[in-house]
């Protein structure tokens, strides 16, 4: 049996990572499978709930598919802004955990950008998750695998008009592309045609262990 000081001896897994992309990149799968991945959080025996958030939780309107932290009006700007810095604080209070993020700070620019016509300097924010060990994965398709993907995507949706126009999707990864390449995080540019989320998973693994994004650096 393991005493205390045995447990203390042994590394801490804390992975961090920001998982970016258009719609229909698995983004979510991927969270899901990495946040119970034995290489990224440890063999688990049992459940328990590690933090997995997302800024795409339209929480900041009373009704389905609002707004939140990435499609928010001019309005509400100072309330994202403010969001932000509660997680921001949140990560470093809390830096010696594993945090898994479906859409960040990447998917904010794009959306203001595109639809709003509004260019945010969110540079503040990456130079805070820098120390902390943050690790950017940028999910993107081949244009032609976007059909199929929609096609799984429209069994289970619950807003199927979202899908109708996959070219809005195409000009969103480039868009992201773009900011993603800006990013001064660590990052991996992971195709996701495959469709194979414990394969892509794996991948994630192999690349944060490769580059030492595992364990917190102090």
């Amino acid at each position: 049996m393991l005493v205390l000081q045995d447990w203390c001896a042994l590394p801490k897994l804390t992975p961090k990572i920001i998982l970016e992309g258009t719609r229909l990149t698995h983004k979510t799968d991927l969270a899901f499978s990495l946040n119970e991945h034995p290489r990224i959080v440890g063999a688990r025996k049992y459940r328990y709930h590690s933090p997995l958030i997302s800024a795409e939780w339209c929480s900041f309107t009373n009704f389905p598919w609002g707004r939140g932290l990435i499609n928010f009006d001019v309005q509400e700007e100072q309330q994202a802004m403010e969001t932000y810095h509660t997680w921001l604080r949140l990560f470093e209070l809390q830096q010696y955990y594993s945090w898994i993020i479906d859409r960040f700070h990447i998917s904010t620019l794009m959306h203001q950008r595109k639809y709003c016509g509004r260019n945010y300097d969110l540079g503040w924010i990456e130079e805070r998750l820098f120390p902390l060990g943050f690790h950017l994965v940028f999910c993107y398709r081949s244009p032609e695998s976007f059909e199929e993907a929609k096609q799984e995507r429209l069994k289970i949706s619950g807003n199927p008009k979202q899908y109708d126009d996959l070219n809005i999707f195409l000009e969103e990864q480039d868009l992201l592309r773009e900011l993603v390449d800006k990013s001064i995080l660590p990052k991996l540019y992971l195709d996701v045609s495959s469709n194979n989320v414990k394969i892509l998973a794996n991948s994630v693994a192999d690349w944060m262990e490769q580059c030492g994004g595992l364990y917190t650096k102090t």
